[in-house]
Parts: structure tokens; C-alpha cells; sequence
């Protein structure tokens, strides 16, 4: 039985390498969520020139060495 209201289907995950922004430079929120999980993981901040696509995949990375992100 429904509500009336259309259930949402999860969209699955786009591979970073095959955004069309991918290779646009990082975004300012990125930056700042790089910044913090680098410096919960004990790391050093990456560079500032990473792409989206690179930030995005860093941050996957790190999210799983500080289990942020997680649904536990």
C-alpha cells in the first residue's frame, strides 16, 4: 500500500572519473571537509589543486580511515 507519494529509487553511484565537472577545480566545501578529515587521519592537508573528481575520491579514503561517512 502507498500513500499517494511516489517512493524515491536511489540513484546509483557515478564514478568521479566520468562527471563532466570532474576535472573542474575543487569546490570550496571539499576544501573544507578535506581539511577536516586530514586532520582527524593525522595527515597532511592535499593540495589545493585537486579536482573535483580527485577530492572526491580523497575524501571517500579518508572517510573510511576516520569512519566518518559511515552508517554505523
Amino acid at each position: 500500500m502507498t500513500d499517494g507519494v511516489d517512493q524515491v529509487q536511489p540513484v546509483p553511484d557515478k564514478d568521479p572519473e566520468d562527471w563532466t565537472t570532474g576535472d573542474e577545480p575543487m569546490t570550496g566545501p571539499q576544501a573544507s571537509y578535506l581539511g577536516t578529515l586530514a586532520q582527524e587521519a593525522g595527515v597532511e592537508m592535499p593540495s589545493a589543486e585537486l579536482t573535483k573528481a580527485e577530492a572526491s575520491k580523497l575524501i571517500d579514503e579518508l572517510q573510511a580511515r576516520t569512519g566518518r561517512g559511515t552508517d554505523s
